[in-house]
């Protein structure tokens, strides 16, 4: 979770807007500024640090690098539906998420959309790890695209420098479920985590950063008889669809899915201190895209009737593949599922795409937690949330005559 090293300093930026025109800049750019976090790693920064920075990661390039992912010229169309009723005060939760952006749709039509932190529509709000379910949706096209020839191969297969590690008879079915048996901490609160530390890794020359850190780390368990939450799992598997396709991951998902889908505005994807694409978290995108994104999971992963993906392989994708330790839920190939058929995609501090198949609904969300990366409490109205949703849908399909 750390970003490139901040050495600016607040005169340094200044510096910064001076030349470029202070009112030349959008107010995205002039809020990161006015807030410069000096702690390289996000997970610490202050609140109004996020606020100002989770919407503009891609405005400076001394804080963080990128690569765009184009947008094509033929949106994809979001009508409006008639307005969503709900039992609740949506103006009280989007408070209580400090919610930057809701979005709600339900049979392809628009039923709610709500902007909070002085964001709006046209703005990008940072992914973290929702990004991992769209990887994850790239290692599918792969396989349909023959670059990947199938999902029990092995990481070393495409990543000859793990080779001899802990990662050399691990599948990329294991992976992608997050079930390799290698030892990780993804305590975010903690300073020494893995997760707070692989970025910062000094990587032998001429090797990955992230391939660097993960084949030192030592196994625990045997492959595939436990699971346990890792981002640089997820990153790896974007090195290898990278390694794979030969493409950078933000020109694959460019050509398979942002423009093919008709996302509306360009995105992008922060980089590695060696120039991958982090790819268990840090897209930037528009609320209403990452609405679109769900919509064209929901669709089947089709674009005009064609699946970018192998037949099967999302039902797979979006189902219990290993169970999680918690009643109803389990994991699938990057997304979090429940029983009931409904999956999501979620990063820390409020992001979030919900699915659920049976009711045509997305549900897509940005914030800022005010209790932090993992806020228990809001996680929790964000679940009485999507039920609510739910419940609403279903009475106005209970209250509509029957044709």
């Amino acid at each position: 979770m750390k970003l490139k090293k901040i050495a600016l300093g607040t005169l340094a930026v200044l510096a910064i807007a001076g030349t470029a025109g202070w009112f030349s800049l959008d107010k995205e750019t002039r809020g990161l500024i006015a807030t410069v976090p000096t702690n390289k790693d996000l997970l610490f920064w202050s609140q109004p640090q996020r606020d100002a920075a989770f919407r503009a990661l891609d405005r400076i390039s001394l804080l963080a690098k990128w690569h765009d992912i184009p947008a094509g010229n033929a949106p994809s169309a979001l009508p409006p539906g008639p307005p969503l009723k709900l039992p609740l005060d949506v103006d009280a939760y989007l408070a209580g998420q400090r919610s930057a952006a809701l979005i709600v749709l339900h049979d392809g039509k628009l039923r709610l959309e709500r902007y909070g932190l002085d964001f709006d529509s046209k703005g990008r709000w940072t992914s973290f790890s929702v990004a991992k379910s769209i990887t994850s949706t790239l290692v599918g096209a792969a396989l349909r695209d023959g670059s990947i020839r199938s999902m029990d191969d092995k990481v070393s297969d495409y990543i000859p420098e793990m080779k001899g590690s802990a990662y050399d008879d691990v599948s990329i079915r294991q992976l992608l479920t997050m079930t390799s048996g290698v030892k990780w901490n993804e305590d975010y609160a903690d300073p020494k985590s893995d997760v707070a530390q692989f970025n910062n890794h000094k990587p032998e020359e001429g090797v990955d950063a992230l391939v660097s850190y993960m084949r030192k780390l030592p196994r625990e368990v045997p492959a595939g008889t436990r699971w346990l939450y890792s981002t640089g799992e997820t990153n790896l598997v974007g090195i290898l669809v990278n390694r794979a396709t030969k493409k950078p991951l933000a020109t694959y998902l460019s050509e398979k899915i942002w423009v093919p889908a008709g996302m509306e505005q360009k995105a992008t994807w922060i980089l590695s201190k060696t120039g991958q694409e982090i790819s268990g978290c840090c897209i930037q995108a528009a609320p209403r895209d990452f609405a679109r994104f769900g919509q064209f999971i929901l669709n089947g992963a089709t674009v005009g009737g064609k699946p970018i993906v192998p037949e099967g392989w999302l039902e797979q994708a979006t189902t219990s593949r290993t169970p999680i330790g918690q009643s109803g839920r389990g994991y699938g190939y990057q997304w979090w599922t429940y029983d009931t058929g409904a999956f999501t995609a979620r990063g820390i501090f409020g992001q979030g795409i919900f699915i659920d198949p049976k009711r045509k609904l997305v549900i897509a969300s940005n914030g800022d937690w005010g209790g932090g990366a993992r806020d228990p409490s809001a996680s929790a109205a964000r679940e009485a949330f999507y039920l609510a949703v739910q419940k609403a849908v279903d009475e106005e399909a209970a209250a509509t005559p029957a044709r």
